[in-house]
């Protein structure tokens, strides 16, 4: 019995290594409609690249919006190539305009 528990502790941390809060900003935040959710990585979303291709299937109103926009990792910006190992916020930000 030991070993059992032993597995489904060791699942439930790898799943809960797999749930990130997204951050929204700025026109980004008008189109999704909050500020802010919690969502399950999929197994592939291993980059940063992987993490837009997904969140644009999931969040089809950021389709074909988010060529400009930056990502930031854990508080720390971050290139398509990155890895999300054991990330838990991904930010996303828009250019902002100023004048």
């Amino acid at each position: 019995m030991a070993d059992r528990s032993d597995t489904s502790d060791t699942s439930d941390a790898a799943d809960a290594a797999r749930k990130i809060l997204v951050l929204y900003f700025a026109a980004l935040r008008d189109l999704v409609g909050c500020n802010e959710e919690h969502l399950e990585l999929p197994e592939d979303a291993r980059t940063v690249h992987d993490f837009v291709l997904f969140i644009q299937r999931a969040r089809p109103m950021l389709a074909g919006k988010l060529a400009s926009v930056r990502v930031a990792v854990d508080e720390a910006f971050a290139n398509d190539s990155d890895a999300l190992h054991g990330a838990r916020v991904i930010a996303l930000i828009p250019p902002v305009a100023g004048g």
